[in-house]
């Protein structure tokens, strides 16, 4: 953390905020940049100070978050992850039904509502992640450190508010600064939320469902009549007789027959 920190002063070191503008900026472009992409962001932070911030700013940007407890595996073993939020589901759904309260008893009742809560605390944040996210935004390493590894496993960059007692190296993106106050963790996360709401609206819109009904009722009709035309050409009128080829002299009518003159006798050659 050396070259991030401005000096020190009665045994407290001061981060040089420099850095900490550099590292939010380069945090801020990148993520949006993921964001833009079509990939989500991970909010991690299960210290007693951040939970309050990341999961306001999390909801608001429409992103996930785990604020409770890193379970191993969230990203390594993302299927187990995702069987366990079908659970969530199904417990969900039969709190909701009239069996609750005709199927089962009263400590039957207990002993689920007890595990629906306890799914809910560990994984209510992330139950709409339906793939790995594209980058995780990280608060104090040294905390998160199986989140950190996970991540680095799979090669998922992540984004870290580290302070001077956190190794930087942990971190593809590391910001600088006091991640042990509530008000600089909710200045960072605010600031960085505020670049996954811009990569969100640079996101290609997908077709309306309406457009893409017309179209297909367009490209319907085309089809059914390149169907229903006919397949052959109507036959072209026949064309009209050629004319009699004009009779011959030795054909031609006895009235229409000029006689012929007489041939003169050849001359004698007696003399």
């Amino acid at each position: 953390m050396k070259p991030y920190i401005y000096g020190r002063r009665n045994s407290i070191h001061i981060i040089d905020i420099r850095e900490t503008l550099r590292g939010l900026l380069y945090g801020q472009r990148f993520l949006s940049r993921v964001v833009a992409g079509g990939s989500d962001v991970l909010f991690v932070g299960t210290k007693r100070q951040a939970r309050e911030a990341i999961k306001e700013q999390a909801e608001r940007c429409g992103m996930h978050y785990v604020i409770e407890r890193w379970l191993g595996g969230t990203l390594t073993n993302f299927r187990t992850i995702r069987s366990r939020l079908k659970r969530l589901e199904e417990l969900e759904a039969l709190a909701a039904s009239p069996r609750w309260e005709t199927d089962y008893s009263k400590k039957m009742q207990s002993t689920l509502s007890r595990e629906l809560r306890k799914i809910r605390r560990n994984l209510g944040g992330v139950r709409n992640m339906n793939k790995l996210p594209g980058a995780l935004v990280v608060i104090d390493v040294r905390k998160e450190v199986n989140a950190v590894r996970e991540a680095a496993s799979l090669g998922i960059p992540t984004v870290c508010l580290i302070d001077t007692d956190s190794d930087p190296d942990f971190a593809s993106i590391a910001i600088p600064g006091n991640d042990d106050s509530m008000r600089s963790i909710r200045l960072i996360v605010t600031k960085l939320a505020d670049a996954i709401e811009e990569g969100r609206r640079a996101r290609p819109e997908p077709a309306a469902k309406g457009e893409a009904g017309e179209g297909q009722n367009a490209g319907g009709p085309r089809r059914r009549a390149r169907r229903s035309a006919p397949t052959t050409e109507p036959v072209a009128a026949t064309a009209a007789p050629a004319p009699p080829p004009a009779p011959t002299p030795a054909e031609a009518p006895a009235s229409e027959q000029v006689a012929a003159p007489p041939s003169e006798p050849a001359p004698s050659t007696e003399a």
